[in-house]
């Protein structure tokens, strides 16, 4: 789940992570509120959405006095910010916060996230801050430091000490880097976090160390511990599909093709995604029923799918492992039947009684295409598209 920049920074400062001084604002006259309470000589106004590149958008600015803040509210509140992240649709901004402007001296990046490779968190620091990340770790892998950590002991000193002294930190900024690092590692597992990002942490010309800017997002297996965070859930910033698809349990991700998935098992729908590119096509979603595609799982899956008007076929790919193939056809010719479904259907279930289902789904009477392999599968359904 993610959250805001300024919900970010909330939960941080409760874990003693230094931040700037900053309020949420909804409305340009909380705008200007905010900056009087802030009362600086420069407040920034920053549009409040789930994407980065904001500046790059138009949707931070600095303001050097109340006017100027009313004017950068009025601008910005409403606005169609696009951003990298955002894709061309761009996102509507409600939310502001409105902060305090830092007299910047050095700007850095610090992150912290789950590395599965080695079941260990790990915390990456660079120099480079304040630009893309996955830039700098495509071209210059070697300018971002990381420090593992066993989950048994925790963060350690030392090691917040080696990324401070990689970052070329000196005197008093070194104990200030210590402090905010082993803060937020605090903050990251007390909250069950699975990334939280600063870009970029920047050192004062005073020689303090704070985060300009926050990116915190949560697991969300872990949120039923944590009711006060599932409250920070922004539907506005969520796809419409993907929130009624939560509804109903379903792992569902809006994409932008034409070839609507339904797959058991997030490993196989990411491999199945791969092949439809791999075949010509387009998938229009990733959408996991999990272990038990009953008849009202499949059919709730059938109805997110056909609510993106861009799927013109459908590819069921099931592998009858925990749940048998059987159970599964009967699942999708009931769904089938209920709901009226025109749009063409490419069914491949493999494993327990595949061979029954096969009949099954042959003698329903409706419409099926059915596949012998996962590759058939694909060029099935995007042959359905070409004809």
């Amino acid at each position: 789940m993610k959250i805001h920049e300024y919900q970010a920074k909330s939960i941080l400062e409760k874990y003693n992570v230094p931040i700037p001084q900053g309020y949420a604002a909804f409305s340009v006259e909380e705008a200007v509120e905010a900056a009087k309470k802030i009362g600086t000589d420069v407040t920034v106004v920053k549009a409040q959405i789930h994407a980065g590149g904001r500046g790059k958008g138009g949707g931070v600015q600095l303001a050097k006095s109340l006017d100027e803040v009313r004017n950068h509210a009025q601008n910005i509140l409403g606005m169609n910010l696009v951003t990298h992240q955002t894709g061309p649709e761009g996102k509507e901004v409600k939310k502001l916060l409105i902060e305090q402007g830092i007299d910047i001296d050095r700007e850095l990046y610090l992150g912290m996230v789950l590395d599965r490779t080695v079941s260990q968190f790990v915390m990456m620091a660079s120099a480079e801050g304040g630009v893309e990340i996955e830039k700098v770790a495509a071209e210059s892998p070697e300018k971002i430091l990381k420090e593992w950590i066993d989950p048994r002991v925790g963060l350690q000193a030392y090691q917040a000490r080696n990324l401070a002294f990689g970052l070329g930190l000196e005197g008093k900024q070194i104990s200030s880097a210590v402090k905010f690092m082993l803060s937020l590692y605090n903050a990251f597992m007390a909250n069950d976090c699975s990334i939280a990002e600063i870009n970029p942490l920047v050192v004062t010309k005073q020689g303090h160390v704070l985060a300009l800017d926050a990116k915190i997002n949560f697991d969300d297996s872990a949120l039923y511990r944590h009711p006060e965070l599932a409250e920070l859930r922004d539907l506005d910033e969520e796809d419409p599909l993907e929130v009624e698809a939560s509804k109903y349990d379903l792992n569902y991700i809006k994409l932008d093709g034409n070839v609507g998935c339904m797959v058991n098992g997030a490993g196989l729908a990411m491999a199945t995604m791969d092949i439809i590119k791999l075949a010509g096509g387009e998938p229009a979603n990733f959408l996991d029923v999990g272990g038990g595609a009953n008849v009202e799982t499949v059919r709730n899956g059938f109805n997110i799918i056909l609510a993106d008007p861009n799927v013109k076929a459908i590819l069921i790919n099931i592998f009858g492992g925990i749940v048998r193939c059987d159970r599964v056809a009967k699942g999708v010719i009931e769904a089938v039947k209920s709901i009226d479904i025109k749009t063409p259907i490419v069914v491949r279930l493999e494993g327990t009684n595949a061979k029954e289902a096969g009949v099954m789904l042959k003698e329903s009477g409706l419409d099926f295409i059915v596949a012998d392999t996962l590759e058939d599968g694909a060029r099935k359904v995007v042959g359905v598209l070409k004809n």
